[in-house]
């Protein structure tokens, strides 16, 4: 993956408050950051998510708020979540039968919400990883009882360790919890081994933190050829692969090796970020395959878009791309 020339001034603008208020008046700005973030406040969010499951699409909420610094930023997290599935049950979504099912694979759940364990206080000193798994249990435990899934999002490889251990405690009371593997990083395919087995949701994406070449492949061609190992892994395993990718090689492998290894369109799902490739995630849905939608929101929308867009330059031209087309 080529480094983005860009990305010391993307990241520099990401913190100039100065700049961030010129962005924010800017009506063409403004318009490039409706079209990916679902609004600021939670009466925003929810309208877009009633939109998007009266298309036949599913939903997954992100709060957006990372690089969490005291407890108290943390705790307001939790609480903006839970507060968000209590605007959830308004939607009057049918709750799926209880797991487990008779395939052993869980039923799918409509709505879903996305945890960033960093928001939940992971990265705070001394005990971030004990703060991070005990808001998580509590918001987990509220989207349990409202009949809401919850997928643990992955972050940058220093904190994979910490977020796989808070994934396999979580799921000894939830057993349908999602995690999130990213198919640049070496070590996923083993990752896929040994978290694909009954009952097991993974989300797996190709990864766009800027990670050394220790960790992580850096050319484009190695990372394709891992998430369609990574994929393999998946489809072969107990669990319900979630095909995250805009990507049309990565959506016909889906399909090839599902229908390859006898999976039906209930046993998997696409996944595809809010505003992008809208006509292909409703062309999915037309054809029987389930497809959520990411889904992010908050004030804080203007950090995580210019983290996005410095991190690879396939994301700058990507969402500049998005800007001339919605198929």
């Amino acid at each position: 993956m080529a480094t983005n020339p860009l990305r010391p001034v993307l990241l520099a603008a990401g913190r100039s408050h100065r700049l961030e208020r010129v962005v924010a008046r800017s009506v063409l700005t403004r318009s490039l950051v409706e079209r990916f973030i679902a609004g600021s406040t939670e009466r925003e969010v929810v309208g877009a998510v009633a939109d998007l499951l009266g298309s036949g699409r599913f939903v997954s909420v992100d709060h957006l708020g990372e690089d969490t610094t005291d407890a108290a930023q943390a705790t307001a997290t939790v609480d903006a979540y839970l507060s968000l599935l209590q605007e959830y049950s308004r939607l009057h979504t049918p709750r799926p039968p209880a797991f487990p099912s008779n395939s052993g694979r869980p039923p799918a759940f409509p709505l879903e919400i996305s945890l960033k364990l960093s928001a939940l206080g992971q990265s705070l000193p001394d005990d971030g990883h004990a703060v991070a798994l005990a808001n998580a249990h509590k918001v987990c435990a509220a989207a349990d009882a409202a009949g809401v899934w919850v997928t643990v999002d992955a972050e940058d490889h220093t904190t994979t360790d910490s977020t796989l251990a808070i994934v396999r405690e979580l799921r000894k009371d939830f057993p349908t919890l999602g995690t999130v593997l990213q198919a640049y990083l070496h070590r996923t395919e083993q990752d896929c081994r040994e978290l694909s087995g009954p009952g097991s949701r993974i989300r797996l994406c190709k990864g766009a933190y800027r990670e050394p070449a220790g960790v992580a492949f850096q050319k484009k061609a190695d990372v394709d050829a891992s998430y369609e190992r990574c994929l393999r892994v998946l489809m072969e395993g107990e669990g319900y692969p979630m095909v995250a990718s805009h990507d049309p090689r990565m959506i016909e492998a889906a399909r090839r090796d599902a229908a390859e290894l006898g999976r039906g369109p209930d046993d998997m799902e696409y996944q595809m970020l809010y505003g992008i490739r809208d006509g292909e995630q409703t062309r999915l849905v037309s054809e029987g395959y389930r497809v959520r939608v990411y889904v992010p929101f908050g004030t804080q929308w203007y950090g995580y878009f210019m983290r996005r867009l410095a991190e690879r330059p396939a994301n700058l031209t990507f969402f500049l791309r998005s800007l001339l087309t919605r198929s």
